[in-house]
């Protein structure tokens, strides 16, 4: 957990939140004090500092409506898992779960924490970022892509000083990709050390039933499937709306192929161009043609765009800045590919951007397909890419 622990098992609480005032008072208001704050407090009060918050002031608060928290939390995979991780968290304190952007979707504890936390904004549709209401162990996690556990004054605002707050991201097991934070909040002076095993419990937990829900789903499509699969010829694949594989048949296994729509073709390695055909649940994927070499050109030069070319019309997709330079990374590294680690060091000269690594490559794969394979990222077999712009 590295710097996650706000107070070590023995902590005095009082004298604690006591010392932590003193540091908040001499850092954030010009003051002295041989204390010092703990190094991911320091870097997020430093952060939000240079966005110019105010830490004895009440920030902005604007939340959401209630018709787009409803939108959010459909679209969220947590909605899911939501009652299993209150089953886990709830009857200790006041658990929150954001989306990926700081937006709490849902809110679950006993009446007065509730009322308290109405008190601070820190309700549903309220966006819990840094640089919207200061440190606080919502926002900081989503900064330091890590759990965040912060103790009374740690906080920027003196207005949450009261509190403690344990946030933990958590993840799509598909794909690593962040969905958002569970964060368990309470009484500064009721922090218990059992608190931070807890959230992350109730994390693994959730990820876990995630990936559960996922594989059932993928059976659930493929029996479906059957008896359209019965009666096909040739190499195919059965995919979910967002290209998870449920079935193959006369082509290597493959996890993900990109999202299929109607009418529009579709790369696949091994199998060429594709137009998939709509089932009732999901998608049959079969070969438009006789060729399946798949041979695609990266066009960097203005807006992004990876052509690719098989019989009939080429397939084109537009890609971000950031998708072509991944793309042109992986083409300069050859069937070796590069890992997780060596692909943030090239893209941001450092080791720390791994989680952000994976989310790109998630989101790279959701345009492309299979044109990209993992573990190491590479281009899939069978896949000429040219360089062009």
């Amino acid at each position: 957990m590295g710097d996650f622990n706000a107070i070590r098992p023995g902590t005095d609480l009082t004298r604690h939140a006591r010392d932590l005032r003193r540091v908040h008072s001499a850092v954030l208001g010009g003051g002295r004090t041989r204390l010092r704050p703990r190094a991911v407090v320091a870097r997020s009060w430093t952060r939000v500092l240079r966005a110019g918050l105010d830490p004895g002031g009440s920030n902005a608060r604007a939340a959401l409506g209630p018709d787009e928290v409803q939108r959010r939390r459909r679209a969220s995979p947590l909605d899911t898992v939501i009652d299993e991780l209150g089953h886990v968290i709830r009857d200790v304190a006041l658990m929150v779960v954001t989306d990926a952007d700081g937006v709490i979707l849902w809110r679950d504890g006993a009446p007065p924490a509730l009322r308290r936390a109405d008190g601070l904004g820190f309700r549903e549709g309220a966006t819990w970022t840094e640089s919207t209401v200061g440190t606080n162990a919502i926002g900081t996690a989503l900064v330091e892509a890590a759990p965040v556990q912060l103790f009374s004054a740690e906080h920027f605002e003196q207005a949450q000083h009261p509190w403690y707050c344990a946030a933990h991201p958590i993840h799509d097991p598909r794909t690593g990709e962040l969905l958002g934070i569970v964060d368990v909040s309470g009484p500064a002076l009721t922090l218990h050390p059992a608190i931070a095993a807890l959230v992350e419990t109730g994390v693994r937990l959730a990820e876990s039933q995630l990936w559960h829900h996922h594989t059932a789903r993928l059976e659930r499509l493929r029996r479906s499937a059957e008896p359209v699969v019965g009666t096909a010829t040739g190499p195919l694949l059965v995919v979910d709306d967002h290209g998870w594989v449920a079935h193959n048949a006369g082509v290597a296994a493959r996890d993900r192929i990109a999202a299929p729509r109607a009418g529009a073709a579709v790369a696949v390695p091994g199998m060429g161009l594709c137009v998939p055909e709509r089932l009732a649940e999901g998608w049959l994927v079969r070969p438009a043609g006789r060729s399946r070499a798949i041979r695609a050109t990266l066009e960097a030069g203005g807006a992004p765009v990876l052509s690719v070319r098989g019989e009939g019309p080429p397939w084109r997709s537009p890609l971000t800045r950031r998708h072509a330079e991944i793309l042109s990374l992986l083409h300069a590294a050859g069937p070796a590919g590069l890992t997780a680690v060596r692909l943030s060091r090239a893209l941001y000269g450092d080791d720390e951007h791994v989680v952000t690594v994976r989310a790109e490559v998630s989101r790279l794969r959701r345009s492309i397909g299979a044109l990209v394979a993992t573990n190491p990222y590479r281009l899939a077999d069978g896949v000429r890419l040219e360089m062009a712009g």
